[in-house]
């Protein structure tokens, strides 16, 4: 029996625990410094289609309807005469029972959650250090126990705790001079958007996204990613980012960046600095990293969860398979990933008129040429 420790319970921890649960020779054991998985009703995700292939072989398909929703297009505005630029098909990339689905991120978790046994999350387990002798691994938790492992997969996110230990704090994320605000819009507050359809807007340093999150309670997801400077003070202190005072100087900022009847029907703000990666961690022989641990891409490309149940998926494959390919395989998807989410930022942030001009032009033509698309996005959502 080779067991098998884990290092946070996010999507990407969660879903490569279930994975395994189905083979008899591995025992998993996750560990969370949380006291709980946090099911806060609100915010959305995304998952394109090549997450929900992989989702729905442990059950994802059998999910209610209602709890989830599949837009049929991108719809593209400008945010500064909200005039639509172009729409782009992406259910041309569905198939019957896998389509490109947003939905609560709480209802992932809970259902990543629910399909394991109770037993197998530990909470309250904060890594304090990581031994590795011979072939296998000393975890010592702030608890003081000991718990020792045959692989161990670190998946405790971006600011990964276990990635500093075994890497000598030499990784860091970096600050995307970027703030990411988060809210729900009721649909009566749309503006005539089509309520089946993801609405992106691009505009000056700033972009925002609104799609629906389910089929019941008419709320959708906002996330607007906005140019913004902090310092290096402002960044250590994170709790100023939950404080009334910052986010109502960010609301002003979008005065003149939102539609006022969008702007104050927007509730449950939030606001987060945008941290992204700037190199990778090379995998050990049994110590292994995932989702944003691994690494976090700026979020303009909608693939964050997508990408931390791929690797999760591939990491799966390599340790039952015995193979040794993981790390080169993931790094060449990663870069790839990386590159057209960097693309993204700066076409959806523009502000030069000639480079706006060129970009609506692109988009118009772009979004309508196959050969275009399956290079773009085809070669992801496939996968």
């Amino acid at each position: 029996m080779k067991k098998i420790g884990i290092i946070g319970a996010g999507i990407s921890g969660l879903f490569i625990s279930n994975l395994f649960k189905e083979i008899p020779n591995y025992e998993v054991t996750i560990f969370e410094k949380k006291q709980s998985i946090e099911l806060e009703e609100g915010y959305g995700i995304q998952l394109s289609t090549n997450s929900i292939k992989l989702l729905n072989k442990i059950g994802f398909n059998e999910i209610e309807k209602k709890e989830k929703f599949n837009p049929k297009k991108i719809d593209f505005y400008e945010i500064k005469n909200q005039k639509k630029i172009s729409d782009l098909n992406i259910s041309e990339y569905n198939s019957e029972d896998c389509k490109y689905t947003t939905m609560k991120r709480s209802k992932l978790l809970e259902f990543l959650k629910n399909s394991l046994n109770e037993e197998v999350i530990k909470y309250e387990h904060n890594i304090e250090k990581i031994e590795k002798k011979n072939d296998q691994i000393n975890l010592t938790f702030n608890n003081k126990l000991n718990f020792i492992c045959d692989y161990l997969i670190i998946s405790d996110g971006i600011f990964s705790k276990g990635k500093s230990l075994i890497s000598d704090n030499k990784i860091q994320p970096i600050y995307n001079n970027s703030i990411a605000i988060r809210g729900k819009i009721p649909m009566a507050n749309l503006n005539n958007l089509n309520e089946m359809n993801i609405s992106l807007f691009v505009g000056h340093d700033f972009h925002y996204v609104i799609y629906p999150i389910d089929k019941r309670s008419g709320e959708f997801n906002f996330i607007g990613v906005l140019k913004h400077q902090l310092s290096i003070n402002e960044l250590n202190n994170y709790s100023l980012f939950e404080e009334k005072a910052f986010i109502d100087e960010i609301k002003k900022k979008l005065q003149n960046k939102i539609s006022s009847s969008i702007l104050s029907k927007l509730n449950n703000i939030k606001c987060f600095p945008v941290f992204v990666s700037k190199d990778f961690h090379k995998s050990i022989k049994n110590i292994h990293l995932i989702g944003d641990a691994f690494f976090a891409f700026p979020p303009s490309f909608a693939q964050g969860a997508s990408q931390s149940i791929e690797g999760a998926s591939e990491l799966f494959e390599s340790i039952i398979n015995n193979k040794t390919d993981f790390y080169r395989n993931r790094v060449s998807r990663v870069k790839m990933i990386n590159n057209r989410s960097k693309l993204n930022q700066f076409a959806f942030h523009a502000s030069n008129p000639i480079v706006v001009f060129l970009r609506n032009i692109g988009l118009k033509i772009l979004t309508k040429n196959k050969t275009f698309l399956e290079n773009y996005l085809g070669k992801i959502y496939k996968n």
